[in-house]
């Protein structure tokens, strides 16, 4: 088996903290590798030493000389200066070059160029990799090829960057949150993706069904060390336990003996310099294995929430549009307490725009919203702030408030509260432009919790936050005594927190379904079936009994004519459904929509004629 990637005993550290030390692991051809740490424990560093954009500060990475390697970044690395076309199609590879020039000739309708790039289209066999191409971009919604990159939305260019990084055809492909900015749709197009091609891979991801379905190998970064598990994250969860388990156990077994050992110490000093100098070293050993503290740091949120009074929240009527574009359409709901609420839909379909009307932040067009008097909102934002650069981290807390209330009836000092979200003494005197993205999220986090709000919204609380704070996390939204609304793309958390959904499901209609997403999945899957089965019910030509004893015998011209209609309405309707696919997708210009629906009036006027003369045909056989 080829081996891609060899990492020996690299440490790394930012100033005087550690973040791993003497980490070694290797990636062979084919491997999906998830990769699990805490937040600031070191997983975009450590992607970023393997990608040769940082350097290790010993030990050694070596990388297979004769492979293709794609990295996509948390925070997309792309010229402003190119087009969308440039930037995706941005790679020395043959095939890629191939399409790109093919594209381009078909966007300049030069057809010199379009023979001479479709010659070599057919020479590199690149035909399947150009439909491969176009459904990547059709999927991640990137259509316009010729806009400016510097005029795209942080999303568009996140999506664009994940593009990019499939299209490029790599051998290894090292990918840091690649959920984030996707919808449901596009999460699970990626995960059947990246599952079935042969492709070798090192993520990391906070989605846990998306790192169970692809990842068949896992490593995780734990007490500034590497642990491997070869199996996926269900198999990762039951081992690390045990792990975890045998830890406690040996430390306690060495404690014991450290007693036995203590006490022979120090009884025997005169016999140390000679025979006792094995035990002696062996007794150091031992102290520092039962010294080590295996209490793991868990972040415990009792947060006190404010008393919610008898009226929450009502909607009445609800309108909200920009431009041409409805994105709520007549909308009302009264809110009751313990709701949990998540709100899905595809990217760009009104989901915050919805959330900044009903907290007030922005105006609806047309309708009433009446807020209870003693709603309290806690606005957790899909964008972290811009923290004042210069300020250290226990200042951002300070700021705010002095003392913390919890839900205990217990008050914390904002140095103690900060120690309650894991940051420790030492760590609340850093600057807060030194922190993780991850840490950046759970300090943001304890600024809106803090406030004690009793109706929650949070728009993806889970972006770069780890797997271990989403699982506390969770915990605490359970048990969340106020009104809850989240906007999320992990589908796990999305399932766990969330008792019914708001369904965004475009052009502003908003369904309120009683369930999680999963439940919402399904019942997706079989409402689509059965309107499938009823249009094929539909489009079949419907046969008629006849009284054989009266009727008329079919001429040799009849007959002839009557066998080539059945293929002929299958045809049809084939060319049929096509167009109605085509124009339901979104993708065609103003004038190919009008022609395309223009045939489609026909298309049904001969189909409906000749199943009336199918049905007159039939009678005579």
């Amino acid at each position: 088996m080829s081996v891609y990637l060899q990492v020996d005993n690299i440490s790394k550290s930012y100033g005087d903290k550690l973040l791993f030390s003497d980490v070694s692991f290797s990636i062979n051809r084919g491997q999906k590798t998830g990769l699990i740490a805490g937040n600031g424990a070191g997983k975009t560093t450590m992607l970023n030493i393997i990608a040769g954009l940082d350097n290790p500060e010993n030990g050694k990475i070596i990388v297979n000389k004769d492979i293709n390697i794609s990295y996509l970044r948390q925070n997309p690395d792309l010229n402003s200066e190119n087009t969308v076309i440039e930037q995706v199609f941005s790679s020395s590879d043959k095939l890629v070059s191939a399409v790109k020039n093919y594209e381009k000739a078909l966007e300049e309708e030069n057809l010199k160029d379009i023979q001479k790039t479709s010659e070599q289209m057919d020479l590199l066999q690149a035909w399947d990799y150009e439909r491969k191409i176009k459904q990547v971009l059709s999927i991640l919604k990137i259509y316009d090829l010729n806009q400016s990159v510097s005029e795209l939305s942080g999303g568009q260019k996140r999506r664009l960057s994940l593009a990019n990084a499939l299209i490029n055809n790599p051998d290894f492909l090292i990918m840091d949150e690649p959920t984030n900015h996707l919808d449901f749709e596009m999460i699970e197009w990626l995960e059947e993706y990246l599952d079935k091609e042969k492709i070798t891979l090192l993520l990391v991801t906070h989605d846990r069904y998306f790192l169970d379905k692809v990842c068949d190998y896992i490593i995780e970064i734990s007490d500034e060390t590497s642990y491997i598990y070869r199996g996926n994250y269900a198999y990762y969860l039951e081992k690390s336990s045990e792990r975890r388990t045998k830890n406690i156990a040996d430390v306690e077994k060495a404690k014991n003996l450290l007693r036995r050992e203590s006490e022979w110490m120090n009884r025997m000093p005169q016999a140390r310099a000679t025979k006792a100098k094995y035990r002696i070293a062996g007794f150091y050993k031992l102290k520092d294995k039962a010294s080590k503290n295996l209490s793991e740091k868990k972040l415990n949120l009792e947060i006190e929430t404010q008393r919610l009074g008898k009226k929450i929240l009502e909607l009445f009527n609800i309108n909200k549009s920009f431009d041409d574009k409805i994105l709520v359409k007549d909308f009302s709901y009264k809110f009751s307490r313990n709701e949990k609420i998540g709100i899905v839909g595809v990217n760009g379909v009104g989901k915050s725009t919805f959330l900044n009307v009903i907290t007030e932040n922005i105006p609806p067009d047309s309708g009433t919203i009446e807020k209870g008097e003693t709603v309290v909102y806690g606005y957790y934002k899909q964008e972290t702030p811009i923290f004042e650069q210069g300020k250290k981290v226990i200042e951002i807390i300070t700021d705010i408030a002095e003392y913390i209330s919890l839900g205990t009836g217990k008050n914390l000092s904002a140095s103690q509260f900060l120690e309650y979200f894991m940051f420790p003494v030492k760590m609340q005197y850093n600057f807060v432009e030194k922190l993780s993205g991850g840490e950046k999220r759970r300090l943001y986090l304890m600024t809106v919790l803090m406030k004690n709000p009793n109706f929650l919204i949070m728009d993806e609380p889970t972006n770069d936050l780890d797997i271990m704070t989403l699982n506390v996390l969770e915990d605490y939204l359970l048990n969340y005594s106020g009104c809850l609304i989240i906007v999320s793309h992990d589908r796990y958390f999305t399932d766990k927190v969330a008792g019914n959904l708001f369904v965004f499901e475009g052009n502003g209609i908003i369904r309120n379904f009683p369930g999680n997403y999963s439940s919402y999945k399904e019942y997706k899957k079989e409402t689509e079936a059965t309107q499938e089965k009823e249009i094929k019910k539909k489009n079949e030509p419907k046969k008629k009994s006849v009284n054989t004893s009266s009727k008329k015998k079919m001429s040799y011209k009849e007959k002839t004519e009557f066998e080539g209609l059945e293929s002929e309405i299958e045809n049809l309707s084939s060319v049929r459904e096509t167009i109605e696919t085509e124009l339901n997708s979104g993708k065609l210009t103003t004038k190919d929509f009008t022609e395309k629906s223009k045939r489609l009036s026909e298309l049904i006027e001969q189909i409906d004629e000749k199943e009336f003369r199918w049905l007159e045909l039939s009678e005579l056989v």
